[in-house]
């Protein structure tokens, strides 16, 4: 997530690093304090979960999610993809909000499309947004990025990566 002006004008750092989590039975993810906390702290206690990719689930605090259905809306060449992309959006999305022991609710079709129901799941945040990973999602996307990773590292030096 960007860095975010808070609700006295400071601004507030979303968490760094990956956080771990776990959906329970009745599909409520609780989230790590430094989330909940980073979310109050900004004024978002309504979020609005979904998926973009049928792979993870994406947790928008509710402004944020706003910015993105006016990119998703806009005209152009690729606005039947934009469509498409909403349309899978909402079918799998609802609106939360973050109860007072700091869970959030993933919704049923979601959370059994991306087989959260009763695992663990690592968190990430991204772009103005919280990315959720199954177990198993999480660990291809892992192996992957180390794939050629002494490469990877020394081009992105070249271009003032430290």
């Amino acid at each position: 997530m960007a860095n975010v002006e808070g609700q006295h004008g400071a601004v507030v750092e979303a968490p760094r690093g990956t956080l771990s989590g776990r959906v329970d039975e009745k599909g409520r993810l609780k989230l790590p304090a430094a989330l909940v906390q980073y979310l109050e702290s900004i004024g978002e206690r309504k979020l609005f979960v979904t998926t973009l990719n049928i792979a993870t689930a994406l947790i928008y605090p509710i402004s944020s999610w706003r910015e993105t259905e006016k990119l998703l809306e806009e005209p152009g060449e690729d606005a039947e993809d934009r469509a498409d992309i909403a349309m899978v959006a909402n079918h799998y999305g609802e609106e939360s909000e973050i109860d007072g022991q700091g869970r959030v609710l993933i919704p049923t079709t979601l959370r059994r499309e991306l087989g959260f129901e009763k695992d663990d799941v690592y968190l990430l945040c991204y772009k103005g947004r919280i990315e959720v990973f199954g177990s198993k999602v999480y660990e291809q996307r892992l192996s992957k990025a180390k794939t050629n990773l002494a490469d990877k590292h020394s081009a992105l030096e070249k271009k003032g990566l430290r």
